[in-house]
């Protein structure tokens, strides 16, 4: 189902209406504290059994039936130990989150997630379930092979986020782009960045201009990396700039912007960590800065890192990750495609649906392009062989002899403009690969456009609007007065805002005023627990708004 769409729930219903305790498997420490805060806002008996709990209070509640769900990790699951004192328990469910996580075809295929088999033989006659949101055919398939579950057991409740605006813009300047776009973009927001010391570096850049903003990654002392993301999840308006190990961490609903300053490893990566954003239902957008350089290192890390017996098939990801930048269409179309599904052409909420691009056929040009490559033994960069195409009499065009090529000159002047983003297109689909060093050579899809086979069309992107800080719409003062008193409510019971009320829900009690706990109680978002627990406070607000 799509991210944010209320997996929690699918397990949350079951364990309660069935007798006994329900085991759910969950990958990040922090995601199951997360996830166990909101079921006590619930009035869901919850807890988790890791190295950051107390384990004998939390085994001695397993125990004696107490819990409607446990949380453990799958290291932990798959234990003996753990085994033995499950089954000491009348379990109601197994529950396994993230459950992408057991297929090697998956991309966060982890080998712990394989051995779960074992817990759920021992209790073949307990329900189990999966949930996942990024898995495409095959994934899904090996899921269902590995966990025991039968094909009639899947279900695939779709993949569109509407609410999510997909942008994607080629990467100049990363700093000054996501100083713009986060200086126009209130609320809380992730930055995605593809190394430890680029991640400190955005946050520094972007506290520089006035926005709180903090790191985290792997490398941070624990105590600080708990202490930033205690802080991101508690905000109402910072920036975290995170590797990508963050996203599975939180389950942050308020989250209004995700933008990444790299290409993800792969368009499932990329649909979970833009979904992130906008949990809540609220619109929230996801941008992604890429350059030709990403999909270079994405090829040298297949080559160098990735086994042999799955480089064709990371291959196969990276290109249709290439697909989604260079695609002049609709993104959301492109990416629910590739999850087997069949949407609309357009969708009306991403760059290239609301400001279509003016496309260029430049099949030409890439041919001359590749052609100065070749004749130059494919040892140079861009640079050069826009100078060898143009016909620039330089030292170095010189003293290779390049002036004297075929290819020397054949470029008009306009031509030449668009050299490097034709370039930049033929990298991103492997027709041109750059080394160590930044020469260009050929890679496999060079031969069908050289032969005349395949042409290339690029996309020229809109200039950027200049757009006005503080969202759409004029502001809302009972809206603003429901957000201090749930700030206040939060802050003394020791939990983020959401978890009192999402903003969505904050939204309709602005606009339905209720003046009575059963009207506060028929709102979306306001269950009998929070009435109870928060229901007079905001009542209070809105009588002293009306008054």
């Amino acid at each position: 189902m799509p991210t944010g769409a209320g997996e929690s729930i699918c397990y949350q219903v079951p364990a309660l209406a069935r007798a006994g305790t329900a085991v759910v498997i969950s990958p990040l420490i922090a995601l199951m504290h997360d996830q166990i805060r909101a079921a006590d806002a619930l009035g869901i008996k919850a807890a988790s059994l890791t190295s950051a709990d107390d384990r004998e209070a939390v085994v001695k509640r397993f125990l004696s039936g107490e819990l409607d769900l446990l949380y453990v990790a799958p290291e932990r699951a798959t234990t003996e130990g753990f085994r033995r004192l499950a089954d000491r328990v009348h379990l109601s469910l197994i529950a396994i989150d993230e459950a992408h996580c057991v297929s090697e075809w998956g991309h966060d295929f982890r080998p712990d997630y394989r051995q779960l088999t074992r817990l759920l033989d021992d209790h073949r006659e307990v329900p189990r379930l999966a949930l996942t949101a990024t898995a495409d055919r095959r994934t899904r398939a090996d899921i269902l092979a590995q966990l025991g579950i039968p094909e009639d057991g899947l279900i695939v409740a779709g993949f569109d986020r509407p609410n999510i605006r997909y942008v994607i813009r080629q990467r100049e300047q990363t700093g000054k782009q996501l100083r713009q776009l986060l200086g126009d973009r209130p609320g809380p927001a992730i930055v995605y960045a593809p190394s430890r010391d680029k991640t400190e570096k955005i946050a520094a850049e972007l506290g520089g201009s006035g926005r709180r903003s903090l790191p985290y990654h792997a490398g941070l002392p624990p105590e600080v990396r708990a202490r930033n993301q205690s802080a991101f999840v508690r905000s109402e308006d910072m920036v975290i700039a995170a590797t990508v190990a963050f996203g599975m961490g939180i389950d942050k609903p308020d989250v209004r912007t995700v933008a990444h300053s790299a290409i993800p490893k792969s368009l499932e990566a990329y649909y979970q960590e833009t979904g992130r954003a906008g949990r809540d239902g609220e619109p929230a957008e996801a941008w992604l800065f890429w350059a030709a350089k990403d999909f270079t290192l994405a090829r040298q890390r297949i080559d160098e890192e990735v086994p042999p017996e799955r480089r064709q098939q990371e291959r196969e990801k990276l290109n249709a990750l290439a697909a989604l930048v260079e695609t002049p269409g609709c993104r959301r179309a492109v990416l629910l495609r590739y999850f087997g599904e069949d949407p609309p052409a357009t969708c009306g909420n991403c760059d290239n649906c609301l400001e279509p691009p003016a496309t260029i056929e430049v099949t030409e040009i890439a041919r001359k392009l590749l052609s100065a490559a070749f004749r130059t033994e494919m040892r140079f960069g861009v640079g050069h062989l826009a100078d060898v195409l143009g016909g620039k009499e330089t030292d170095k065009v010189h003293s290779f002899g390049h002036h004297r090529l075929s290819v020397f000159g054949i470029c008009t002047e306009e031509e030449l403009k668009l050299v490097k983003p034709v370039a930049r297109a033929l990298v991103a689909r492997d027709a041109l690969r750059a080394d160590d060093y930044g020469g260009l050579s050929f890679g496999p899809g060079a031969k069908p456009i050289l032969k005349g086979e395949e042409t290339v069309v690029i996309a020229v992107p809109p200039a950027r609007r200049k757009r006005r800080r503080g969202g759409d719409g004029p502001a809302d003062p009972l809206f603003d007065a429901l957000r201090d008193v749930r700030r206040a409510l939060a802050q003394e019971a020791g939990v983020p805002p959401y978890v009192v009320f999402h903003d969505s829900t904050l939204r309709e009690i602005a606009a339905a005023r209720p003046r009575t706990l059963a009207e506060l109680g028929r709102l979306q978002g306001v269950g009998e627990t929070k009435l109870q627990r928060y229901g007079a406070a905001f009542l209070q607000a809105v009588r002293q708004h009306a008054a």
